[in-house]
């Protein structure tokens, strides 16, 4: 299978929107880790270090895997497709024990 390579410039405004939207769920869910991680430092909550590292699982993860991966390797996309769920299950397992483990 080849691969051709979307220039900015070439893009659909499909493309651009798609490629906007990734980065800010990542961003926001950044934020929102950040701040769940200060609560932990804050109160040394250990649910607030789930709570981050889980938001961080699910947001940020996929989106560098998907920028990284794609650039450095080129793999099929059904490879990607399997390391960002696998990094959002992991982080909604880590969000549930902040919810629901041992404190």
């Amino acid at each position: 299978m080849t691969r051709s390579v979307v220039r900015v410039d070439e893009a659909t405004l499909f493309e651009l929107l798609t490629v906007a939207s990734l980065f800010l769920v990542a961003l926001f869910g950044t934020i929102i880790a950040y701040q769940a991680y200060r609560g932990y430092r804050r109160n040394d909550a250990t649910s607030m270090l789930y709570l981050a590292v889980g938001l961080l699982l699910l947001t940020l993860f996929p989106f560098l895997l998907n920028v990284i991966v794609t650039t450095l390797v080129s793999p099929e996309r059904i490879v990607i497709a399997l390391l960002e769920n696998i990094s959002r299950l992991v982080g909604l397992v880590a969000i549930t024990y902040s919810l629901y483990g041992q404190h």
